[in-house]
């Protein structure tokens, strides 16, 4: 029986040797994956491919091979091409996934001690750290069992976030996001704003995005492990707590979720409020907002004084919050004896309107507005009807201030009568109408809801109550470079929005209860703290609004064009 002798080298891997490099400085082109198995490194989202293959066919070979003097990629049916249509030195390639060297014109692994001795030190390089971390310190500190690292998708994961959306891909009698969630003692108030904000477009794109990420804030820290004074008079960060309920939500998890974390990061920042009493929506609104803001402003490290002269200035994008729901509001106060016109701005993160409940015989022009915005005549329902159009009339109307409201005119140089006049400067992207339904009367003591019923359009034109539309109707359509500004023009381009969620208060004052009712793919869903069902368009128009969230057309018609190709 003969001895079975050792196979010939390669001439071509000798060849290579003499005109080229030692392998071993492949070594830092090497990485092993965690079962210990070595590779080629390469970026996450680069996907290698054999280019004659590719052509022919989408599916990727078992293996692949780059070639050492070019990097060209090849599967071994097309190794023997590639090395009779290269110049020598190209025969010799590498496993891309195995890191084990390859002959092309041999068509056979090859061997090199060379390239061995560098996939050894690759491999024992990475036990390393473990081993020499426990040497050099007798006593480690105590590492967190998962440690986070960012996620980069894989061109397959890729390739499916492009194809389909998170928000919109489910199917049309079950969206992304619907849950319900659990009322933990007189929390409707939260849960129906909370609602309200988890579905606001360029909100809910923020922090499923991963532009907040809650294991990278700073503010992350539990008290227990705050160590000094100043990290103990840290409160907790609301859009922390918020970007964990947003994962919650849209985690295809249908069960009902509590937002008990939220509420008690929510009462340190708001002490006066820590209570299980009915707290009003729109309050909690304002402040969550608020809080939000003060989060991530500290965390960027912007002083409150840039932040009020941003928004002054119209940008508005010091945070979050305030790029979604901040607009500029121009207030004009004239001077009835010679007609001087004092302007001011001021920011604001949502507009109150008071409830107009005129005749609906009476209208006169208005008639026209509320056709132009698509409301239905509801007086059938309720004699005393408000609509919103006449709501934003009243609210940018001019009105005469009263003689305790004197202000002091430049020009006469003396407190004069006036006329004040607000308008719309600024549209943000997301516009909040808080319906005054609540009046207190200091004179009487007492206080009371109005229950008129409020209809109110699903597509909205903000253009009649810009402050450029205002001028224009004040001046008689004549421009003045001086009375307009860019700002102006760029909100009369988006000026049409589109609603997507209101919330109620039924009830009396003192026990009333709140309920959202959201638009997803084209249909209204009822969210009652824990229930949410589907409900028909009527119930919606004929519910007692208490606050209208509607965002740009710009940023919501691509949803609904979505939802009517499914």
């Amino acid at each position: 029986m003969s001895t079975p002798s050792a196979p010939p080298p390669c001439p071509h891997l000798a060849a290579h040797r003499l005109s080229s490099r030692p392998l071993r400085f492949l070594r830092r082109c090497l990485r092993v994956r965690p079962l210990g198995r070595p590779e080629i490194r390469r970026d996450p989202r680069e996907l290698p491919r054999c280019s004659p293959c590719a052509a022919a066919s989408p599916s990727s070979p078992s293996r692949l091979y780059a070639c050492l003097s070019c990097a060209a990629v090849f599967c071994p049916s097309h190794a023997a091409s590639h090395a009779s249509a290269s110049a020598p030195g190209h025969q010799i390639a590498v496993d891309v996934d195995r890191a084990e060297l390859f002959c092309a014109a041999c068509g056979d692994q090859v061997y090199d001690p060379d390239f061995d001795h560098a996939v050894f030190l690759a491999q024992s390089s990475s036990l390393l750290p473990s081993t020499a971390s426990a040497s050099a310190s007798p006593a480690p500190r105590k590492r967190r069992r998962v440690d986070y690292r960012a996620w980069a998708p894989d061109p397959a994961e890729f390739a499916l976030m492009s194809s389909a959306d998170p928000t919109t891909s489910a199917s049309a009698a079950a969206p992304a996001g619907l849950r319900g969630l659990n009322n933990l003692g007189n929390t409707c108030f939260m849960n129906s704003v909370l609602q309200a904000l988890l579905h606001a477009p360029p909100l809910r794109n923020y922090f499923l995005g991963d532009r907040h990420n809650r294991f990278l804030c700073p503010r992350r820290t539990p008290v227990r492990h705050r160590a000094t004074e100043a990290e103990a008079g840290k409160v907790a960060c609301l859009a922390c707590d918020l970007d964990e309920i947003y994962s919650a939500v849209f985690s295809g998890d249908r069960r009902p979720y509590s937002p008990a974390k939220f509420l008690y990061s929510w009462w340190q920042h708001a002490s006066n409020l820590a209570s299980y009493e009915q707290q009003d929506a729109h309050e909690f609104f304002i402040s969550i907002l608020d809080h939000i803001h003060e989060n991530i402003k500290d965390d960027q490290q912007k002083s409150h004084a840039q932040a009020i002269s941003w928004l002054n200035q119209g940008h508005g994008d010091c945070c979050i919050a305030h790029r979604v729901f901040s607009g500029i509001l121009r207030s004009d106060v004239t001077c009835t004896s010679c007609g001087f016109t004092s302007t001011t701005f001021e920011p604001c993160m949502d507009i109150s309107l008071d409830l107009d409940a005129g005749c609906n015989s009476s209208l006169g022009v208005a008639n026209t507005k509320l056709q132009r915005n698509g409301e239905r005549n509801l007086t059938g329902v309720n004699s005393k009807v408000s609509t919103l159009m006449r709501c934003l009339e009243r609210f940018t109307r001019a009105e005469r201030l009263d003689a305790e409201q004197k202000f002091f005119c430049e020009r006469c140089n003396e407190r004069q009568e006036s006329l004040k006049q607000m308008s719309i400067r600024r549209l943000p992207l997301v516009s909040c109408f808080h319906i005054k339904r609540f009046e207190h009367s200091s004179v009487k003591k007492m206080s009371r809801k109005v229950d008129h019923c409020l209809q109110f359009p699903f597509s909205l034109d903000m253009a009649p109550y810009l402050s450029s539309s205002i001028l224009r109707s004040r001046y008689g359509n004549r421009i003045f470079p001086s009375e307009t500004s860019d700002s102006d023009a760029v909100s009369e381009l988006s000026s049409e929005f589109e609603i997507f969620a209101v919330i109620t208060h039924s009830g009396k004052l003192e026990a009333g209860h709140y309920v959202t009712y959201l638009r997803l793919n084209n249909h209204w869903y009822k969210c009652d703290d824990a229930w949410v069902t589907r409900v028909e368009e009527h119930t919606v128009r004929t519910s007692q609004a208490y606050m209208l969230f509607y965002v740009q057309k710009t940023l919501y018609y691509k949803a609904c064009e979505r939802a009517a190709a499914v």
